[in-house]
């Protein structure tokens, strides 16, 4: 009995002695102010603490309901610190004029991070350094060299972006994994994102960034090759309301194309789009366009400039166009190809790709 009771009373201290939150020693050499912790939101920023930086130093304390990336700044500055915050003593010393170096103790979490973080930042600094002389080749009018040091650039950032992928894949658990999937999903078409999301730790289902992609997984599947494209209405530059499905059904294959006048790649694929629509308009082919530009003067300059002689709508509400909602366009140029029934045949195909694709169909 005298034993069992031992056992009791040691798993009472223990218990008592479990560090109940966070507690973040923040010193910054050269600091003062104020220092702030916050997370990431899906539209803002979330505050969780702030406190006063006294002699360099400052405390940060809560408590946080599972490990994950959080932000350190000054308040009134826009430099941030990633930290993966985590229900224990954490420590973080750096110096004011190099907040990308500062050191992270305390959090095992953050260990796992700081390691494959490390690497990933060597290889950005080497094609960074590539990059920069691809421009000065580029000013020497040296073109081949140019293009012979993005070789290398693209091959080196894809290493990095296998990096990502390898840690997620060989991490399902890992708190630190949901961002790493977030640094990468968009680039990812709906087959990855469905095979990297089925093999996570059940654990990690109440993460917030994981809900947010299992509902975009579900919105791309309803947007996906196969699928009657979703319906919606937007006005044209004009004020008139433009029902998409009355543009698809007139025409045997049509361009849904999501730009903005401020997106350089979107700016650049645009003579590409304008020649496959000049060479085919007459056959059947068509193309729409939904603009996520904010103010209406830039967007029809962008058409006017550009020579974008087919029809236009948008409701100037940058990424929170309704419609690049419905489709879970998060990136631009983003588009898809529809038949006159509203079935999608074919996403976010570019230069020769996308004429290729159109004579096929309208040659068939």
């Amino acid at each position: 009995m005298k034993k069992i009771w031992i056992l009791v009373l040691g798993s009472v201290i223990f218990a008592c002695t479990q560090q109940k939150g966070f507690e973040i020693t923040v010193d910054i050499n050269g600091a003062e102010g104020q220092m702030l912790l916050e997370q990431r939101g899906t539209d803002a920023w979330i505050s969780v603490d702030t406190a006063n930086v006294v002699n360099g130093v400052a405390v940060l304390k809560g408590e946080v309901e599972r490990p994950g990336d959080y932000y350190l700044s000054f308040l009134g500055q826009r430099n941030k610190m990633l930290i993966f915050v985590e229900n224990s003593k954490m420590t973080v010393t750096g110096a004011v004029d190099s907040l990308d170096n500062v050191q992270v103790t305390g959090s095992k979490t953050h260990d796992e991070y700081k390691e494959i973080d490390k690497q990933i930042k060597e290889l950005s600094n080497e094609y960074m350094a590539l990059y920069q002389q691809s421009r000065e080749s580029l000013m020497q009018r040296d073109t081949a060299k140019a293009e012979e040091l993005m070789d290398k650039v693209n091959e080196i950032y894809e290493r990095a972006n296998q990096m990502q992928d390898d840690f997620i894949k060989n991490n399902p658990g890992s708190y630190v994994t949901p961002y790493f999937i977030s640094n990468v999903q968009y680039s990812k078409d709906l087959d990855e994102l469905v095979e990297m999301v089925e093999v996570l730790d059940p654990k990690l289902d109440s993460v917030p960034s994981i809900i947010g992609l299992k509902e975009r997984i579900e919105k791309l599947k309803t947007v996906a090759v196969g699928q009657i494209a979703p319906d919606f209405t937007q006005n044209d530059p004009e004020g008139n309301p433009v029902r998409f499905s009355d543009v698809y059904s007139q025409n045997e294959l049509t361009l849904l194309d999501f730009w903005a006048a401020w997106c350089g790649p979107c700016r650049a694929e645009n003579p590409n789009v304008v020649s496959v629509y000049n060479s085919y308009k007459d056959k059947g082919f068509n193309v729409f366009g939904v603009s996520l530009d904010r103010t209406k003067e830039d967007w029809q300059k962008a058409i006017k400039d550009d020579d974008l002689t087919w029809q236009h709508v948008s409701d100037l509400s940058y990424w929170q166009n309704s419609a690049a909602q419905l489709y879970a366009v998060n990136s631009i140029p983003s588009s898809l190809l529809v038949d006159k029934n509203g079935k999608i045949i074919a996403k976010n195909k570019r230069g020769d790709e996308l004429r290729k694709v159109v004579a096929d169909f309208l040659e068939q």
